[in-house]
């Protein structure tokens, strides 16, 4: 039997007026990867903030290689050899790897306080080294790509020691090789017997990494099981409560007339020769790797970067897009792909965020009418059911999924023709993907077109009337529903094509 790296019993955790966590259980054994999942809010931040000693918990007991510990500090944890690896990335851009890595715990030399920089550079490449990262330790971690940047946080990890490893949403931004380079890591970390939490929404990734999978609903535990003893449905059930029949549930739709036409489409560096057309009621899939020029396509039918060259046309009428109003204005919506950084103000309350793009329609003689902004709020959260206790609670303190339908909900109030979706389901979980998948099917019902663009395949595939791939700035591939696979669409993101002709 392996050894027992951590246990924590009987956890429970509130806040004023919320139970977030009643008697949640998890065991973690040396050398394995242990799923922890369940819907956004059913408590797995806060279990791993009590682990790391943020929160502190209300009652439970908490054993880690066999010390029970009363409370956890940060202290506490980092001592014990726990490092958490958070979703949004915890390095400082113009500081360098090796400075980034030994932050606080820096060498000197002897007993003055100048810092021991060869030192300090010979133990950062013994760790870069040990997981194959091939990066100069004095490179400024600004430079680096997010998938680098989640390598030297995991080395910087294993510079504390770390036992205990969790990784929160580790794939969310890293490109298909980053995370194949990544899985190889985990597995090598395995076989030094490090133990490790992996939290993602990604149900593939789970069932190819993972040894376990503990499942947590409301703040409860529902149960752990042997990766290789169950299967995805099982999993979704015992997270949402509830059986969800399909993970795609894409609908058939008469499509409609053209909605949007793009001819030549270029922008100097990012886009070259884009033409395609979609109609209303359609969902037009992008796929790519990262890097592709995905979003720089959206962003440019935006209009929140400019093209050199090309025509736009909205409806058979051509149009000149300068800047995102105009899109607006003709119709055109986007749900950014960063929904913290670009599609929301998270200190803002969900009413103000609603009407943020919806101004001109809320207000009268130049003053915003609150009336019709309560109006608003109250209809979003009805019908995209938004969790929260009134249209007052900040953004900020909402979930995941409930924050992304809060973006979905400021465009929708502008009813535009043409919706385009940059990763909706990044980080969002297994109930709140049909949720909006099923929204998508509702607006190509009203002959809304939807361009979707997804770094998940099961997700371009399952919910897409056509396909198209883009590779380094072009379309390399045009495939219909029927016609599409995995490997048929991987071929044509790796420039192979299928003889697109743009």
């Amino acid at each position: 039997m392996a050894e027992l790296l951590l246990e924590m019993k009987n956890i429970s955790k509130s806040f004023p007026g919320v139970k977030v966590l009643d008697g949640v259980e998890l065991r973690l054994e040396r050398g394995e990867v242990l799923a922890l999942m369940g819907e956004n809010g059913a408590g797995k931040s806060t279990l791993m903030k009590i682990l790391g000693g943020i929160y502190s918990k209300d009652q439970g007991t908490i054993t880690v290689k066999g010390q029970q510990l009363e409370q956890m500090t940060t202290a506490t944890a980092a001592k014990m050899g726990i490092a958490i690896i958070h979703q949004e990335l915890n390095l400082i851009p113009h500081l360098s790897i090796m400075e980034n890595m030994f932050l606080g715990r820096e060498f000197t030399i002897g007993k003055t306080k100048w810092i021991n920089w060869r030192l300090m550079r010979k133990e950062a490449q013994k760790y870069l080294d040990q997981l194959g990262i091939q990066l100069d330790p004095a490179t400024l971690v600004g430079e680096l790509s997010v998938g680098q940047q989640q390598m030297i946080e995991i080395a910087k990890a294993l510079s504390m020691q770390a036992d205990i490893l969790v990784l929160d949403e580790p794939t969310a931004a890293l490109t298909n090789r980053e995370i194949e380079s990544l899985f190889e890591v985990i597995h090598s970390l395995r076989e030094k017997g490090v133990g490790m939490i992996y939290i993602s929404h990604r149900m593939e990734e789970i069932f190819q990494i993972c040894d376990r999978i503990t499942v947590l609903r409301d703040g409860q535990f529902v149960g752990t099981k042997r990766t290789s003893e169950t299967s995805m449905d099982e999993i979704v059930r015992m997270m949402v409560g509830r059986e969800i029949t399909e993970r795609f549930p894409k609908i058939e739709v008469q499509l409609g007339a053209e909605r949007l036409r793009l001819e030549g489409v270029s922008r100097t560096g990012k886009l070259h020769q884009i033409s395609f057309s979609v109609r209303g009621g359609e969902i037009l899939g992008i796929a790519g790797l990262m890097g592709a020029g995905r979003t720089e396509l959206a962003r440019v039918l935006f209009g929140a970067d400019p093209i050199d060259q090309g025509r736009i046309f909205i409806d058979g009428q051509e149009v000149r897009i300068k800047k995102p109003r105009d899109a607006i204005r003709a119709g055109i919506a986007l749900v950014t792909e960063d929904r913290k950084e670009e599609g929301l103000v998270l200190s803002q309350t969900i009413r103000e965020n609603l009407a943020l793009p919806n101004l001109g329609r809320l207000s009268a003689g130049g003053f915003l009418q609150f009336g019709k902004e309560k109006s608003l709020t109250e209809e979003m959260i009805r019908s995209l059911l938004i969790k929260a206790h009134s249209g007052e609670q900040t953004v900020g303190s909402l979930s995941g999924g409930n924050q992304q339908k809060v973006v979905i909900g400021k465009w929708l109030a502008t009813r535009p023709k043409i919706l385009i979706l940059d990763e909706p389901t990044r980080g969002v979980d297994i109930g709140a993907k049909k949720e909006i998948y099923d929204l998508m099917n509702r607006l190509v019902k009203e002959g809304v077109a939807i361009i979707m663009i997804s770094s998940e395949m099961p997700e371009v595939l399952g919910m897409s009337d056509r396909i198209l791939v883009m590779h380094e700035g072009r379309i390399t591939g045009e495939f219909s529903r029927e016609e599409a696979t995995q490997e048929k669409i991987m071929h044509a993101a790796a420039g192979g094509g299928n003889s697109y002709a743009s």
